[in-house]
């Protein structure tokens, strides 16, 4: 399986430090012939952090994938009934966007993205990127773990010694797990040592 023609749905949340790891894989994607539909949180539209400025990180995405970014529940809708995705991934996927989606709330383009794309039995791709998936959120990560039709981007401890609750998502590793997610598999291993950034 490629991923020429593939209809993907790329949905990013406010793990605003991620982005520039994220940006290149949906080039690739892109590159391998992938239709890629973009989706944003209001966080990442309406926020401006040291790392940018929100409308900015919009542009970026829309010049990548050549579409309008989806950055309303009414405009992601559509990609379960009318618009139907290949694969949803959301990349990178903070500890507050894990919580909800376990627990099945949908309050963000992002989510309902996502849920649309569960209803017609496709698969969802996660890329973390949390401060406490050891934490508070664990009972959540493992939720989605055992979820039918969600997979993950391989991750591990980026800051063990300073954040030891802390996981990262190995993004180079994104376009392998959605071609393994579409083939109904889990791209192993799973859990896998995260190099710390320099």
């Amino acid at each position: 399986m490629d991923l020429k023609g593939k209809r993907i749905g790329f949905g990013l949340t406010g793990s605003h430090c991620t982005y520039d790891a994220v940006l290149p894989e949906i080039q690739k994607l892109v590159d391998a012939g992938a239709e890629v539909r973009p989706v944003v949180s209001y966080t990442v539209k309406s926020t401006n952090t040291r790392f940018g400025k929100g409308e900015d990180w919009v542009k970026k995405l829309e010049e990548v994938t050549g579409h309008k970014v989806i950055d309303s529940i009414v405009g992601a809708e559509p990609l379960g009934p009318k618009l139907p995705l290949d694969c949803m991934v959301i990349a990178p996927l903070t500890g507050n966007t894990m919580s909800k989606f376990a627990n099945a709330m949908t309050e963000s383009p992002v989510l309902m993205a996502a849920k649309a794309t569960l209803r017609n039995l496709k698969p969802v791709v996660l890329g973390i990127s949390t401060n406490d998936a050891l934490g508070l959120n664990g009972v959540n990560l493992m939720r989605l773990m055992s979820t039918k039709n969600v997979y993950f981007i391989p991750f591990g401890q980026d800051a063990p010694d300073s954040k030891p609750n802390s996981m990262v998502a190995r993004m180079e590793l994104l376009s392998d797990t959605v071609l393994a997610a579409m083939d109904g598999k889990q791209l192993q291993p799973v859990i896998i040592e995260k190099f710390r950034d320099s």
